[in-house]
């Protein structure tokens, strides 16, 4: 098993994709080329002919020329359904090419192209209605030609069936309802959509090969035009969300008065009139969806009686949205999202004009059947995001932080929400699940099935989902047992140990990389690579920040396909030991001044050598500033360390005197970064002074702690 010199986990990846049964299920695609008539643009010679490159044979194979610029074409015999490519390379393989498919063997459209091949065996999502299927070198990796051992197209035989048009109907009586298309049943196999409009043509065909059948926005406006035409050229509805502040739940801003706020409320609904209008007739609107989650986030904005009469009017007035869609456009189903079941008494009363309530829930998703059944409602309800446990609903790690669920049990948090969605027949009409996005992010790496492009095993387990196989997918590889050392101790800017056990279930060679990303210290989300290297006892060794609190270390496995394992741990980075004695230690100290109030404080002097790091010092918010400590005589100075808030010093000055009179100065900066400040000295003084001259911040200067070593 290819490994980068870590231990081999004992997982077996095979399980992972079967965690639970799938309902529901639809076929797994058909291998289509094999033994069709195919052409090539040139061969080698008689021995390697195009025909071998579809004889399901691995060890036959099709050889082109060696020139660029040739093709391999197979007739599959009438228009199908394609939704996979399968490249298995010889040695001699194409470094950029592009698929391409036809009805008639004279216009080609691309499904798909690549300047960077990589060789071995390349799966590819295609999506597309072809009865010729060619792949189409344009650059040779190597100085012969083009080396297909196989070129296997797979899809739905017997032709291909078109995605169902015209009006979209909740049918049905209570307790038995369904989605239809046309007249046709549909069940909602979403996912919500976070790639750029413009990206939709680059995605959406990898979406539709998934068996996803519908998207999720949250606005539309007029910019969502290309998205719905790159969405129905693929086949795949769109539910239409229109934006409602407070937006989002629990601390989500904009809060607006639904009682008294008629200009809102006037324009809102004059401005969904308005997309609704134009987007109606469009062959990817599934339905539009009112406000997401407002009914909940009201309560960050009122509380007591004034929460309960916003709540009656922002749903009265979902109903007014409702029911002027329906004025504009009677062959849409309209809902409203929330992501707590107690919203749904609300709509009850005060939005009849709903064809379907919708909700957000994650790990608690299998307990909205039963508060359905509690609350007796009489409209059945989609699922508008889903997916594994969030922030919100895990435990807090040995740091104090939310403990992020690992890739298999995301894997199998997907697949038990689903069952549960296809488990309440008759009521729950689908799910579009979260998230079809691509930042490589705090975020993105807790929720999105391809952060930075590559594929999860939470990708692999919502495709098993729609479409019941991942058969022939080259899946990612495995992480398991990954642990930080010290977890709670890692000194600023010197290294720390991360271990994690490895594998990849297809035996492709893997590369890690490291990142570490400062959400939980100073609020940045973003993953920054680390340095690290190979510790040589099957671990790594990473370079912790600088800056102080906690932080997520993540390990990713990356294995040439496209495919990703990450796990995270978190790590809470300190302040560096100092050799020596704090002479500083619970010595007198003074300040020019110090916050009496205000946050966490009063912050007086000498909370800056106590010794403590959750206690500091704050001076005004004004230059210059000065604390001083008096270490009660004389003494060798070798080291003064400073552990800077937020609010911190770019300028300053390390003064030392004999008599708190006369200073002397024995280091200067005017570039403070705020992190710890680590200071060699070779000095003697009593008292030692840090001379404040320019703010990093806004506010004033603050010291966790102020040391001084002998």
């Amino acid at each position: 098993m290819p490994s980068v010199g870590i231990p081999v986990a004992t997982v077996v990846a095979s399980t992972l994709l079967a965690l639970l049964p799938v309902q529901q299920a639809q076929a797994a695609p058909a291998l289509l080329s094999q033994g069709k008539p195919v052409t090539a643009s040139s061969t080698e010679h008689y021995g390697t002919p195009a025909a071998d490159a579809v004889d399901g044979n691995l060890g036959t194979r099709w050889s082109s020329g060696a020139s660029d610029d040739q093709w391999l074409r197979v007739d599959l015999g009438a228009p199908v359904a394609v939704s996979q490519v399968v490249l298995r390379w010889e040695s001699a393989y194409a470094k950029a090419y592009r698929i391409e498919l036809s009805t008639d063997g004279t216009t080609w459209t691309t499904a798909y192209s690549t300047a960077n091949g990589s060789g071995g065996t390349e799966t590819l999502a295609v999506s597309g209605t072809a009865r010729y299927v060619r792949m189409h070198g344009v650059t040779r990796a190597t100085g012969y030609g083009y080396s297909l051992w196989e070129f296997q197209v797979y899809g739905e035989p017997g032709g291909t069936t078109p995605p169902p048009t015209g009006a979209v109907r909740v049918t049905g009586t209570q307790g038995a309802w369904q989605l239809t298309v046309g007249g046709q049943p549909y069940t909602v196999k979403g996912l919500t959509w976070g790639p750029s409009v413009a990206d939709a043509p680059k995605y959406l065909p990898d979406v539709k090969s998934m068996g996803v059948n519908t998207i999720r926005t949250w606005g539309t406006d007029g910019s969502t035009k290309p998205l719905l035409d790159a969405a129905a050229a693929q086949g795949v509805k769109v539910v239409n969300g229109f934006w409602l502040q407070p937006g989002g739940g629990p601390g989500s801003g904009g809060c607006v008065d639904y009682v008294t706020d008629t200009a809102y409320k006037s324009t809102m609904l004059d401005e969904f009139a308005k997309w609704v209008e134009a987007y109606k007739s469009h062959p990817a609107t599934l339905m539009w969806n009112v406000g997401n989650e407002s009914v909940l986030g009201l309560q960050n904005c009122y509380s007591g009686t004034a929460l309960e009469n916003q709540r009656n009017a922002y749903t009265g007035f979902v109903n007014d949205v409702a029911r002027k869609i329906h004025t504009i456009d009677p062959d849409h189903p309209v809902t409203s999202t929330d992501a707590w079941t107690g919203a749904w008494p609300y709509y009850k009363r005060n939005a009849p004009d709903l064809d379907l309530y919708s909700m957000n829930s994650y790990d608690n998703l299998c307990k909205v059947r039963q508060d359905w059944i509690d609350g007796a409602y009489t409209k059945p309800y989609l699922i508008t995001e889903t997916g594994p446990a969030g922030e919100w609903e895990v435990p807090n790690d040995v740091n104090g932080v939310p403990d992020e669920p690992t890739d298999q049990q995301k894997a199998a948090g997907y697949t038990a929400v689903w069952n549960c969605v296809t488990g309440h027949q008759g009521v729950a009409l689908g799910a579009t699940m979260f998230h079809y996005g691509t930042e490589h992010d705090f975020g993105g790496v807790w929720f999105n099935l391809l952060p930075d492009g590559l594929k999860r095993l939470s990708y692999y387990a919502v495709k098993k989902a729609y479409t019941g196989s991942v058969a022939g997918d080259n899946t990612p590889p495995v992480i398991s047992g990954m642990t930080v050392s010290p977890a709670t101790a890692a000194p600023a800017g010197r290294e720390f140990t991360v271990r994690a056990d490895i594998r990849d279930p297809d035996g492709d060679p893997i590369t890690p990389r490291i990142f570490l990303s400062g959400n939980y210290a100073n609020g940045d989300k973003r993953l920054v690579e680390a340095r690290w290297r190979a510790d040589g006892d099957g671990g790594f060794a990473v370079t912790a920040p600088e800056k102080l609190g906690v932080w997520k270390v993540y390990v990713q496995a990356e294995d040439g396909h496209g495919n990703a394992g990450i796990e995270t741990r978190s790590v809470r980075v300190v302040a560096p030991p100092v050799a020596g004695t704090n002479l500083a230690l619970d010595r007198p100290t003074t300040a020019s001044s110090y916050q009496t109030g205000y946050g966490d404080c009063p912050c007086p002097p000498a909370r800056a050598t106590d010794g403590r790091a959750d206690t500091r010092w704050a001076s005004d918010w004004s230059d210059p500033q000065w604390l001083q400590v008096d270490l009660g005589a004389a003494k060798p100075i070798r080291t003064v360390q400073l552990v800077w808030d937020p609010a911190y010093a770019r300028s300053y000055e390390v003064q030392v005197s004999d008599d708190g009179t006369t200073w002397r100065t024995v280091h200067t900066t005017t570039s403070g970064d705020g992190d710890v400040d680590t200071i060699a000295l070779a000095t003697t003084g009593r008292h030692v002074r840090l001379q404040l001259t320019a703010r990093g911040t806004g506010w004033g200067y603050s010291l966790h702690e102020f040391g001084v070593y002998s």
